[in-house]
């Protein structure tokens, strides 16, 4: 059975940073494509960030781009998101998504990763 606890989500003034690690077991964490999704009230849920198995092809969604920076530990299991310079905008539930396939990465459909229970970023103005 696959997994996926995140923490490292709370309050933050803007302009602050915050680290958010997610720890997954049940599947061989090397050989999964990885993601990070988010979700504010009212809005569609979005990808933040992902990577291919083999830490490479890391794409950002354009309004986090050169402030946050996905990266993992295999050696941990573990997915981390350091958000920088963040913004009231970015206040939502984020969610870690490993792949359900190995090897897959940056699926577009959310029935292609599994989900953990998501950590609240709020980020004050």
């Amino acid at each position: 059975q696959v997994q996926v606890v995140e923490s490292g989500g709370g309050l933050v003034q803007a302009g602050g940073s915050l680290k958010l690690s997610c720890t997954v077991s049940g599947l061989t964490f090397a050989r999964h494509g990885m993601a990070w999704f988010r979700q504010a009230p009212g809005k569609a849920r979005e990808r933040v960030s992902c990577m291919t198995f083999y830490g490479g092809s890391i794409q950002y969604t354009p309004s986090v781009k050169g402030r946050f920076n996905i990266s993992k530990d295999n050696a941990k299991n573990t997915l981390y998101l350091q958000m920088n310079s963040l913004k009231p905008d970015d206040t939502a539930m984020y969610y870690c998504a490993p792949s359900r396939t190995e090897l897959e990465a940056c699926s577009t459909s959310f029935q292609d990763y599994y989900w953990g229970q998501g950590t609240q970023v709020t980020v004050s103005s």
